[in-house]
């Protein structure tokens, strides 16, 4: 008789008791998998499928392998993704999940559709090892890294949630941004081998001008990226100078703006095709949103093959920071449009959610004291708002 097993909610069989979780393996360790157990390196092609393809969690579904196989890979594997515990649908048709991952902690994902574009924003921290000043994700402080088969199972459960029992399953996820909660290169290997399975032929079939991963500038995690892929990148900007950024986006204390830059030239360089770096620049009121900082910031990105993307300030409690007048995001615009920029305004989606840009916030059981001094902050705030 076969031991008892439960499944591993990582990625890897970390000891005798635990199954082998598929829903995390890169087409390469896939591969792997099969070969140990024996069995010829195409069935990884098939599971992939199987999975990513289909929705599949059942093995007994996959009859284009054998039962003896599926039996050999029952004793040892199994297809677990992460559950829904909170779902929404915004008016504007954005659909938020947050879902509950190993250890209680929950995070977010949203997915937006835009004419025949859908476009699913991904998590890949439980909260954030950052704290971005304007960022309510990273008030939320930080729990762990999340592992592939939590990345990727964000996708898996996304696609799902669009199945019609009965029908072939219609492509709603046309694009995949890293930029939910978390600092994508603060968990470099998951990452990687999360966006992989994005992009195979064999699984989701997006190409590497659909996934995009938004760093808020981990430069020598950046030079390692340009090493192993060629998903398109976004950079989190938000100040034209490195005294405003130290401010705002503390990271930039370590890495300044300079240094940033050539990173970003460098993994252009190593890209087969033409493509520039999306810079998104969150406005706030009086910090960031001056005619002046316009001349900066054209100044500053003038050597990089680079489009901007405005991102006006959804609000939270306490935050500090207040959404500019169209006026003042417009004449921005029109500035660097006249430098010779292409520049767009991130239109506001799922506030009525809260799945805008800048407030997935989940559940997170903080390692850090940041959520404690931030909720503190916040009863302040609401003190002041509603005197007694």
């Amino acid at each position: 008789m076969p031991p008892s097993f439960s499944c591993n909610v990582g990625d890897t069989m970390t000891n005798p008791s635990q199954k082998m979780n598929l829903l995390g393996l890169s087409p390469e360790k896939m591969k792997d998998f099969f070969v140990s157990l024996g069995e010829k390196p195409f069935r990884a092609q098939q599971m992939l499928k199987w999975i990513h393809q289909t929705g599949a969690e059942d093995f007994d579904v996959m009859t284009n392998i054998s039962k003896a196989s599926r039996d050999k890979i029952r004793e040892v594997a199994c297809i677990e993704y992460p559950e829904v515990i909170y779902q929404s649908d915004s008016k504007d048709g954005t659909r938020k999940w947050v879902m509950k991952m190993h250890g209680g902690s929950a995070i977010e994902t949203v997915y937006i559709p835009e004419g025949d574009r859908g476009t699913l924003c991904v998590s890949s921290q439980i909260g954030c090892s950052l704290d971005c000043s304007f960022c309510s994700t990273g008030k939320q402080g930080f729990n762990r890294d999340l592992t592939v088969a939590e990345i990727i199972g964000q996708v898996f459960v996304a696609a799902k949630s669009f199945d019609v029992p009965g029908e072939k399953r219609e492509r709603k996820i046309t694009n995949v941004v890293m930029m939910g909660m978390g600092e994508p290169l603060m968990n470099f290997d998951n990452v990687v081998d999360a966006m992989a399975l994005m992009m195979d032929d064999n699984a989701y079939c997006l190409s590497k001008r659909r996934v995009t991963l938004s760093t808020s500038g981990v430069v020598p995690a950046l030079y390692e990226l340009a090493k192993v892929t060629d998903v398109s990148l976004a950079i989190s900007l938000h100040a034209p100078n490195d005294t405003l950024r130290n401010e705002l986006v503390p990271i930039n204390r370590k890495y300044p703006i300079k240094e940033l830059i050539a990173a970003c030239q460098n993994y252009l360089s190593n890209l087969p095709d033409k493509r520039k770096i999306t810079i998104e620049y969150t406005m706030m009121e009086d910090v960031n949103d001056s005619l002046e900082q316009a001349k900066e910031l054209a100044d500053v990105l003038r050597e990089l093959p680079c489009k901007i993307n405005l991102i006006p300030f959804n609000p939270f409690p306490a935050s500090g920071y207040k959404r500019p007048s169209n006026n003042r995001v417009y004449r921005f615009r029109d500035f660097l449009t006249e430098q010779g920029y292409v520049v767009t305004i991130r239109s506001t989606r799922g506030d009525d959610i809260d799945a805008a840009c800048g407030q997935l916030v989940g559940n997170v059981e903080d390692k850090t004291r940041r959520n404690e001094r931030y909720i503190k902050l916040r009863e302040i705030h609401e003190q002041g708002a509603n005197p007694t």
